[in-house]
């Protein structure tokens, strides 16, 4: 396989796996693979839309809104002293998120994963100060976290789906370290800082 697919295949793994839509696959885990699918239907489409809408859909449109007005490349946006303006966007986002969830009462561990999103970005932020994280692989992180927070709260073994994301997360890892946007060390730390905040954040939402 030469280079070029490699860096094609990379891409398209990044693009599959863009960090947004971690707390948006998370929920639609628990409304299908948990008792939570015997709740109405009509509050999980709410529920899926209102987190897309908020942790997807807004900080997207704002960060290609920002691009487009600076005038930069998905690359130069990658740059570490060009993140700021983004994670504003997103934290923004992330946490009128939450507070709509407080306003509406919604389960407490519901709002967990929000929270946990949230924290992620806002270490993220404070580490971005000066070094560069991977997002991509808080995201993934950030899911394995919630696998393991969610087997512990319901009492069953996720270890398909465990080793599932696991190999997600290898590939993703080393499609990021092809693209050149990250070392191995801003994969790791990135994987450590999803995985902890998701797991602890949810736990704790549970008490």
């Amino acid at each position: 396989m030469n280079d070029k697919k490699l860096i094609k295949i990379a891409k398209v793994v990044s693009t599959l796996f863009m960090p947004l839509y971690a707390p948006l696959w998370v929920f639609i885990a628990l409304f299908f693979f948990s008792y939570m699918k015997m709740l109405p239907w009509g509050y999980k489409l709410f529920i899926i839309g209102l987190v897309y809408f908020f942790t997807a859909f807004v900080p997207t449109l704002g960060i290609t809104t920002f691009r487009m007005f600076k005038k930069w490349t998905h690359l130069e946006l990658s740059h570490r002293e060009h993140r700021h303006m983004p994670y504003l966007v997103t934290l923004l986002s992330y946490g009128a998120c939450l507070v709509i969830m407080t306003k509406m009462n919604t389960a407490m561990f519901f709002r967990g994963v929000v929270m946990s999103a949230l924290i992620c970005q806002i270490v993220c932020v404070v580490v971005n100060a000066w070094w560069k994280v991977s997002t991509h692989m808080v995201g993934i992180g950030g899911l394995v976290g919630a696998l393991n927070a969610f087997s512990i709260l319901f009492f069953y073994n996720p270890i398909w789906p465990f080793c599932a994301l696991l190999l997600i997360s290898g590939v993703l890892g080393t499609s990021r370290i092809i693209l050149r946007q990250h070392s191995l060390a801003q994969v790791l730390v990135g994987f450590g800082i999803g995985y902890i905040c998701a797991m602890a954040f949810i736990l704790i939402s549970w008490m």
